[in-house]
């Protein structure tokens, strides 16, 4: 399926990643890491149009593009805003489905959603940078247990990992579009 040249796309970013060096300390070496996997989804998802961002191209999965754009949005919020600096934020997407970030899926809303993925980044990295040490408690608590930066850092790149793998199959489904 071709797309139409006036239709909206998410924008095309260049590859300027750096694989994280190879002697680093822990935090910065954590911190590198998922640097690499936020800056690699948006280049992952970039040149399609809201349709195929919310293209569901492995049935019976849900998982779309940018299902997985904003899951990944609201695990930044989850973790960043509610554990690391203890705030009380609402789950995104949960409104009428606890899955609604990857089943309510819309191209009406799907580029406003890649948006709200870069908005949420700076806002992730700042709260992270106001916890001092990786193994300190944070003030937000884990199903009532406490845990520490380090474990975060760990979760998210975990968590990217993951559904970069997804993103990967999703993309070559929809325009055969591969690479790391």
């Amino acid at each position: 399926m071709s797309q139409n040249p006036s239709e909206p796309t998410s924008p095309l970013v260049a590859d300027e990643r750096a694989d994280p060096p190879f002697l680093d300390s822990d935090r910065r070496a954590l911190e590198a890491w998922l640097e690499l996997y936020r800056q690699t989804l948006p280049i992952k998802v970039g040149g399609l149009t809201a349709e195929q961002l919310c293209r569901r191209s492995v049935p019976p999965s849900t998982l779309s593009l940018i299902g997985i754009v904003r899951h990944l949005t609201k695990v930044e919020r989850y973790w960043f805003g509610n554990i690391a600096a203890g705030q009380s934020i609402p789950m995104l997407y949960r409104e009428n489905d606890p899955d609604g970030d990857f089943n309510e899926a819309d191209p009406a809303t799907a580029l406003r959603d890649l948006d709200a993925y870069h908005a949420q980044l700076p806002v992730s990295r700042q709260q992270a940078a106001a916890v001092d040490d990786l193994d300190q408690p944070l003030p937000g608590l884990r199903h009532d247990e406490p845990l520490n930066l380090r474990w975060v850092y760990l979760h998210m790149i975990e968590e990217y990992a993951r559904h970069l793998g997804h993103v990967d199959l999703l993309r070559e489904a929809i325009d055969g579009s591969t690479g790391y």
